[in-house]
């Protein structure tokens, strides 16, 4: 009997619907999750305590496939995974549409300075001219990462009449290749990455490459802190080398109540909840896994399958 250790957040929607014949050991709690995957094939532990989730997956010695809601794992042993050989399914695609809807939105709010319009409604103070100028139409966007986030951020800034450059290693018309973009770098109004976290994009932006951008570039950051190298960032803003940034995610996180990050008025930051701008991540999940269990359970692939080698 195929076994299963999936935490009790999700069991309301997947109970009434697995297949029969199948052990399930639900659980509510990290001590719990130790106990529960001992000997389960198959697993759905996420949790977000991070490193309670890495402590059951090395305690779960007979899994062969790990499924997550979360995209981004590289908070996980890399060599175990390896090591025993587990297919691992994560959540790339699953918070695609609010993260680029999150997107747009953080390149308007900068755009038409709606920060400062909501502060004046907040003092009941009346507006007479906008704090904000820019328009998105006629401007450029360099797009770091073309994955399911990036293939739905290019066709909504394009609605909006906005030039978007990929960055992809198949290249065509249209892109740069990674070799390519940083000597293209004063040639963009916006910069939006979009890349998943792994050691060759981990400070992919620093000193140098903020100092090619135009001084009113404004940078999006939805993929993960690390991309960026944040002192040189904060030394950039600070002196308005370049226009602003939209930082949905930061180092660390949460991000210290005294960080410097807070005070700049040219940095928005919006506490990494893009992913979470959205009332549909457990049922799209959810369907996802019962959609894969039963590919699973018949011998097929199930997808989409992230490497633990290449990081994403």
């Amino acid at each position: 009997m195929t076994i299963l250790a999936i935490s009790g957040l999700i069991r309301p929607m997947l109970e009434s619907r697995l297949p029969e014949g199948l052990d399930v050991r639900w659980f509510m709690s990290a001590e719990e999750a130790i106990d529960a995957v001992a000997e389960a094939e198959i697993g759905w532990f996420d949790m977000n305590d991070k490193e309670a989730m890495a402590a059951t997956l090395v305690a779960a010695k007979k899994l062969k496939w790990l499924n997550s809601i979360y995209a981004g794992l590289d908070f996980l042993p890399m060599d175990v995974l390896i090591e025993r050989g587990i297919t691992v399914t994560n959540g790339a695609g699953i918070n695609a549409i609010t993260i680029a809807e999150y997107v747009v939105m953080g390149m308007l709010t900068t755009a038409k300075g709606y920060r400062e319009v909501v502060r004046a409604q907040d003092r009941h103070e009346w507006l007479f001219d906008s704090p904000g100028k820019r328009e998105l139409a006629g401007s450029k966007a360099l797009l770091l990462g073309y994955g399911a986030i990036g293939k739905l951020i290019k066709p909504r800034l394009e609605a909006f009449d906005v030039e978007v450059t990929v960055v992809r290693r198949s290249g065509g018309e249209g892109t740069l290749s990674p070799d390519e973009w940083r000597a293209h770098l004063d040639k963009f109004d916006w910069v939006i990455l979009a890349v998943p976290a792994t050691p060759e994009t981990d400070g992919m932006i620093g000193a140098e490459e903020l100092a090619a951008m135009k001084s009113d570039c404004v940078i999006v950051n939805i993929a993960r802190g690390a991309v960026i190298d944040q002192p040189a960032l904060v030394a950039a803003l600070k002196t308005k080398q370049i226009g602003g940034a939209f930082l949905d995610v930061t180092t660390p996180e949460p991000l210290p109540a005294d960080h410097v990050l807070w005070t700049l008025p040219n940095a928005h930051i919006s506490m990494h909840l893009s992913g979470r701008a959205q009332d549909k991540m457990f049922v799209r999940s959810g369907e996802r896994f019962l959609d894969n269990l039963a590919r699973y359970l018949r011998g097929e692939p199930v997808a989409p399958v992230f490497d633990p080698r290449l990081g994403y």
